[in-house]
């Protein structure tokens, strides 16, 4: 008897403890009201309404200083007004717009809707063309002026690439946006710890991080870059499809290369995405709140 006593506690520790791992997927506002123009059905399986786990949607929000008038340019079934002009009538959602020559930036603030248990996705998927490409081709644009960040253009109204010869990159890396991300605590949170900035693994790379001998603190090597909005931060889009950055899991006491010190997440931490656009810029990008998505698997919340 005592054997099978023992047997049933060992297996409710074990239950306990491997509770249940599933995938999320968090966007700004309540994760289950996405727009599912922008989600395959594999996808829709892993949004959560996050108020039934005790995630409040304030404090989630996008900004941009570009005016929120654009349309989706990712929607080829898209309906323009004459000469490509006002009404829109699409599928997606509002963009804000930054042209061919401008700087400016997207900043998405959005809530950890479950403890996350590995690394965390940065996901970004805008509206990316040639510049000037929407005013010619309305939209049918992305499926012939279709581009990337930091590519080379011939300037407006022309939608071809410039070719390089060996010995030359093809990508003006000056022109490509930075990343700027940052954990913030949430109501859930054990400490109202000290917002701190996030750590990427490169990818492909060697996924091994680098500590300082002394203090520990993870090096910006080929292994890893804190997301502090540097040159070394650098991210290259493709217009409609996801870019992900693999973010390392915080871990408390872990220094980073800022010196900040990481704190384990919760359930209902903030993660906030800045996306710095150059004056270098050499295409036309369209981004919403819904341009970032933070993908990764997490504590089931029952």
């Amino acid at each position: 008897m005592k054997w099978l006593i023992a047997c049933l506690i060992a297996l409710s520790m074990v239950t306990s403890a491997f509770a249940g791992e599933d995938p999320y997927i968090a966007i700004v506002g309540n994760d289950i009201g996405a727009n599912q123009f922008y989600l395959s059905p594999k996808y829709t399986q892993f949004l959560y309404d996050q108020t039934i786990g005790g995630v409040p949607i304030i404090g989630e929000a996008f900004t941009t200083n570009s005016a929120l008038i654009q349309p989706e340019v990712c929607d080829t079934n898209g309906i323009a007004g004459p000469n490509n002009q006002p009404p829109f009538r699409t599928l997606g959602n509002v963009n804000g717009r930054i042209t061919y020559g401008d700087s400016g930036f997207y900043q998405w603030t959005v809530r950890i809707p479950k403890k996350p248990s590995g690394e965390l996705n940065l996901c970004i998927q805008c509206g990316v063309l040639k510049p000037n490409a929407f005013s010619f081709e309305g939209f049918d644009s992305v499926l012939r002026c279709a581009a990337e960040t930091g590519e080379r253009t011939n300037g407006p109204g022309i939608c071809v690439r410039e070719e390089v010869n060996a010995g030359q990159n093809p990508v003006i890396s000056a022109a490509l946006p930075t990343i700027i991300a940052t954990a913030s605590p949430g109501a859930n949170a054990p400490i109202a710890y000290t917002p701190f900035n996030l750590t990427a693994f490169r990818n492909p790379g060697t996924y091994d991080p680098a500590f300082a001998p002394v203090t520990g603190a993870i090096s910006n090597d080929a292994a890893t870059q804190v997301l502090n909005g540097s040159s070394d931060a650098r991210i290259l889009l493709k217009t409609c499809m996801d870019k992900c950055v693999i973010v390392k899991l915080p871990i408390t006491g872990q220094i980073n290369a800022l010196g900040q010190v990481e704190e384990d997440l919760s359930a209902g931490d903030l993660i906030t995405v800045r996306m710095v656009v150059p004056r270098a810029n050499s295409v036309d990008l369209y981004c919403h709140h819904e341009s970032f998505k933070l993908m990764g698997v997490g504590e089931n919340i029952f």
